[in-house]
């Protein structure tokens, strides 16, 4: 079945905030099979409007749409973005916790480089400890094998 786009449009706008309702609930509601409505969602997604999943809460929100909150929201003043966490149904306090997560999933190469370092040292040291008790180890076998030697020459004797 065909559906006008002002309908798409309608039940996208009953997905987003602050209604935020879930697709079982929209599919009762209007009539159209749940497979439509997460296709209607996932094309919504693809053109970059942000769609929350089932969960009413922002924590219900994907990664994605976290993330492009985040951008939207960038060079808005502090006013403006209250405007936005109204429509959108969020918190600021949210918004700054996304942000400060976006933040830091950029600066992931340089701690694992950090903690790589870190390991490598570790493990250099440990390498030389072992290296030097091998060696030890090592000149007490040959002494105890030339003390044998000797033994069994002077028992010959």
């Amino acid at each position: 079945m065909k559906y006008s786009q002002e309908r798409k449009e309608a039940v996208l706008r009953k997905m987003m905030p602050p209604h935020n309702r879930s697709i079982s609930q929209l599919a009762k509601e209007e009539g159209i099979s749940d497979p439509t409505l997460y296709n209607w969602r996932n094309e919504a997604r693809r053109k970059g409007i942000l769609l929350p999943d089932s969960d009413a809460s922002p924590e219900g929100w994907t990664a994605r749409d976290k993330f492009a909150a985040v951008i939207e929201t960038a060079a808005l003043n502090e006013e403006q973005t209250a405007e936005y966490c109204r429509r959108k149904g969020i918190y600021p306090e949210q918004l700054k916790l996304w942000r400060g997560a976006c933040e830091a999933a950029n600066d992931w190469d340089k701690q694992a480089g950090i903690k790589l370092n870190l390991e490598q040292k570790t493990n250099r040291k440990r390498i030389k400890h072992l290296e030097k008790e091998l060696q030890r180890k090592e000149k007490a076998l040959a002494e105890a094998a030339a003390l044998l030697v000797l033994q069994k020459k002077v028992q010959a004797i």
